[in-house]
């Protein structure tokens, strides 16, 4: 059965699975957050990844206010139509205060060190963006944060380290977009952009239709450097 850990939000509970390292502990914490699909195949994938590297990895359920416990495929209309259709509306400032909420929770957990990571894909890597804004994490890296540009004013209350993974022909963020968020972001010294060129939206989703294998690779090697450098005891 899988461990859960529930979290109290302004206007109800939630859920957030979490998969352990066979070391007991302590261990840092990465909270990882979804795309549209929910805490589906692919991100339990990630999460047992992130556990063979030894740490303790959170998921929390984003969509609980409309569907808890989603876990969708992205390889059929049905889902995309679901997916997107609970994006539009879903309300990224309580969004934003759900994710502060997991981070907070999750130092407190048993066998962790206290320290928290947080990642994010797409809706995951906005709010990946925006949480670290708000000085929830320890360290923070964000996978093509759809809508980033929208809110490159928040990124003054950004003091944590920050990677950022973006696409070159991403089709929902586009040239201008990202010309916005590495004009905005990169000068920052706690924040690091990288842009893959050729690549399209969501390159570093296992499984997903535009998954690049060399790629991802590069930029899953960045991720697992940024956070052993900024997750060490």
């Amino acid at each position: 059965m899988d461990e859960t850990l529930t979290i109290e939000a302004a206007d109800g509970t939630f859920q957030a699975l979490i998969v352990r390292p066979d070391d007991p502990g302590p261990a840092p914490v990465i909270v990882i957050l979804q795309e549209i699909f929910g805490v589906n195949a692919g991100i339990r994938q990630i999460a047992a990844e992130y556990a063979v590297q030894g740490y303790i990895a959170v998921c929390p359920d984003l969509f609980w206010r409309f569907e808890p416990g989603l876990s969708l495929s992205e390889h059929t209309e049905a889902n995309w139509k679901k997916g997107f259709d609970y994006y539009s509306r879903y309300d990224f400032d309580q969004g934003v205060d759900d994710i502060v909420r997991t981070v907070v929770a999750a130092r407190t957990l048993t066998g962790a060190s206290g320290k928290v990571g947080l990642t994010g894909y797409c809706l995951g890597g906005l709010l990946t963006f925006r949480a670290a804004a708000r000085g929830a994490p320890d360290v923070a890296v964000a996978y093509y944060g759809g809508g980033t540009e929208r809110y490159v004013g928040e990124g003054g209350g950004v003091t944590c380290p920050l990677l950022m993974h973006l696409a070159g022909d991403d089709e929902y963020i586009g040239k201008d977009a990202r010309e916005t968020i590495v004009s905005a972001l990169g000068s920052k010294p706690n924040i690091e952009i990288h842009v893959y060129p050729g690549r399209n939206h969501a390159f570093a989703r296992p499984g997903g239709d535009h998954y690049d294998e060399a790629d991802a690779a590069a930029a899953n090697g960045r991720t697992r450097d940024f956070f052993r450098t900024h997750l060490s005891a």
